[in-house]
């Protein structure tokens, strides 16, 4: 379903890591070394290695100040680790709807759920797609909000000639085993404004003074292995070969299943460069199909599949944190309702997606 590519040349670098990679000035050598290359890598100024992408968020949202009272928007479709932060800091998530298209939050579904308790917006790069960034910024400037971007599952996605990861205050990534570059669990925050990084460097190692054992506050302890960023590291010398693995294994998706009826693949959107995590079906309703009696047919033919993501307004999670009440988010809600994450791990091979395509095509056709 999904998983890494992981290659000898990874395994010599993380193996130096495990023996060289514990004393003095080696002791991090490698978090540093990846920080700084995936820092210049999008154009960034700084750049915070952390245990995960959910911790990221949460030290970027903490280092902005976001606290019980403030409204932060997020899309009501996404995994729950874009809106979960906002919740520990006490301060509320309010779920706006996305473009039918692009999956993405727009500056108008946005705009539609500002208060005057709205301090910032999370954006969501969701499955590679991208949205209309110099929209979202100028509304976001004209309402004195934060903009972060959740690029976690973007990586290598670019608008025009500029990154994801590369917009707002602050953005963030993963590395979890599924993404296109693992650490096995990892995230990464990236950050222009000195003092925001230089804030949520403190906050990452329990708050205490650099160097030193003298803490000042009680904070969080989200500092990173050097072994895990071994292999990011490692990773990341080979990213444009694993971001093109991505981009071919939806291309063949999209040859296999070309002209065929009530079926869409993620969308591709103009000036954007969609680097496909996740190779996405959108099926049409009309094919006597839905989400769920999709998947159950993948079953029978062995294929692992995924739902796309729940509106996060819909789940019990935050049930008691719908302050604002419950909003009709229609895309949402619709493309929730039709989505299908396919096989997308780096290790397919073209003879296994033309297989999961004749299924498919299989499925529709004896569902007519």
């Amino acid at each position: 379903m999904a998983g890494p590519s992981v290659t000898e040349s990874d395994i010599e670098i993380v193996v130096d890591a495990l023996r060289n990679g514990w004393y003095g000035p080696n002791a991090y050598s490698y978090v540093e070394k990846f920080e700084k290359e995936f820092a210049k890598w999008h154009g960034r100024n700084f750049a915070l290695m952390t245990p995960n992408c959910t911790h990221s968020i949460h030290l970027l949202l903490t280092s902005l100040n976001i606290k019980q009272g403030d409204e932060v928007i997020v899309p009501d479709v996404t995994w729950i680790a874009s809106a979960a932060p906002i919740v520990y800091l006490g301060a509320t998530p309010v779920f706006a709807d996305v473009d039918k298209f692009t999956w993405c939050l727009t500056a108008e579904t946005i705009k539609a759920r500002i208060t005057s308790r709205t301090k910032a917006v999370i954006v969501v790069d969701l499955y590679g797609n991208m949205p209309n960034m110099q929209e979202i910024q100028q509304l976001c400037d004209e309402y004195g909000i934060y903009l972060i971007e959740d690029a976690a599952e973007a990586l290598g996605s670019k608008i025009g000639h500029r990154r994801a990861g590369s917009f707002g205050v602050g953005s963030v990534f993963s590395f979890h085993r599924t993404k296109t570059l693992t650490t096995g669990e990892g995230g990464m925050l990236l950050i222009d404004d000195e003092k925001i990084f230089a804030r949520s460097k403190f906050l990452r190692d329990h708050g205490r003074m650099p160097g030193s054992y003298f803490n000042t506050e009680v904070t969080f302890k989200y500092m990173p292995s050097n072994l895990a960023a071994s292999l990011g590291y490692a990773q990341f010398l080979r990213l444009n070969e694993l971001v093109q693995k991505k981009i071919w294994i939806w291309q063949r998706y999209e040859e296999f299943l070309g002209g065929i009826d009530y079926v869409t693949l993620n969308p591709v959107q103009p000036e954007v460069t969609n680097s496909y995590w996740s190779s996405v079906l959108m099926v049409n309703p009309e094919s006597g199909h839905s989400r769920d009696t999709l998947i159950k047919s993948f079953e029978v033919y062995k294929i692992p599949t995924r739902p796309f993501f729940y509106p996060l307004s819909t789940l019990p999670a935050f049930k008691d944190h719908l302050n604002q009440g419950i909003f009709e988010n229609v895309n949402a809600e619709s493309l929730s309702k039709s989505g299908i994450c396919l096989p997308s791990a780096l290790n397919l091979e073209e003879k296994q997606i033309k297989y999961i395509c004749e299924v498919i095509k299989l499925i529709l056709k004896e569902s007519k």
